[in-house]
């Protein structure tokens, strides 16, 4: 499947979408088409594997790119950024793309979906991006990945009481988690972050404004202060039973 759109028309709609979203500053000529060119292998592969159900030029732009970017004013020069669950490369190919400042590694226990963020990587000559295939749960008591994050990222993988258990013990000491989601309900209330060595999430929320309409998004941050208990994360079964 090919891009319905030329590129200079793609790339006027990032223009105008991450100008109303306060981004301009990845309006760079190369990173739009680099995301230009992600897209269109996007869309590519996914006419014959299912990566998402956003297939509409507009809707790309400001539900996948302008939303990924979202965090990137959350995120340290030069950090070390794993994204857990990183799915279908949100936010991992837009935050290697538009920062290329940073090493971004994406996580993900499905083989298929970290094979395509890596050939994607390799296509668009991203050097500063790695996957990682496996369960978090499980990589995050191996010591070559366990507190050795400056910022975990997720986006809308679990309820926040899993993913805050699933995260944390990824990063390391003055590090932080980055959650990012379209709405919180009343039972992801968590003291998860205080029993795993972090702050209390600091909450913000902003509308991500597109031209015929605005969401409301949530960027949720917790602040590493000291290390995870060695216990920590259980096993999925025990954290989805009894999260935090």
């Amino acid at each position: 499947m090919k891009m319905i759109m030329q590129n200079d028309e793609f790339i006027q709609l990032c223009e105008k979408c991450f100008a109303d979203n306060g981004l301009e500053a990845f309006c760079e000529p190369k990173t739009l088409d680099l995301l230009y060119k992600m897209t269109e292998n996007m869309l590519s592969v996914n006419a014959v594997t299912n990566l998402t159900a956003i297939t509409e030029p507009r809707e790309i732009v400001l539900k996948h790119l302008a939303d990924s970017l979202s965090a990137a004013r959350y995120i340290p020069e030069g950090a070390s950024v794993l994204d857990v669950g990183c799915g279908g490369g949100f936010p991992t190919l837009p935050l290697a793309i538009a920062r290329p400042d940073l090493t971004v590694t994406g996580l993900d226990s499905t083989a298929k979906k970290t094979r395509y963020v890596a050939e994607s990587a390799a296509l668009l000559g991203l050097d500063n991006l790695k996957t990682l295939t496996g369960r978090a749960e499980e990589l995050a008591h191996e010591p070559q990945y366990r507190e050795s994050f400056d910022v975990c990222i997720a986006r809308a993988v679990a309820s926040l009481p899993i993913l805050t258990e699933l995260c944390l013990p990824f990063v390391k000491k003055g590090g932080k988690m980055v959650a990012m989601k379209a709405k919180l309900d009343e039972s992801e209330q968590t003291r998860a972050p205080q029993m795993l060595g972090a702050t209390a999430f600091e909450r913000h929320e902003f509308e991500l404004i597109g031209e015929q309409q605005s969401e409301t998004r949530l960027i949720l941050i917790a602040e590493k202060q000291k290390p995870t208990a060695a216990a920590y994360p259980r096993a999925y079964a025990q954290i989805k039973k009894k999260p935090l």
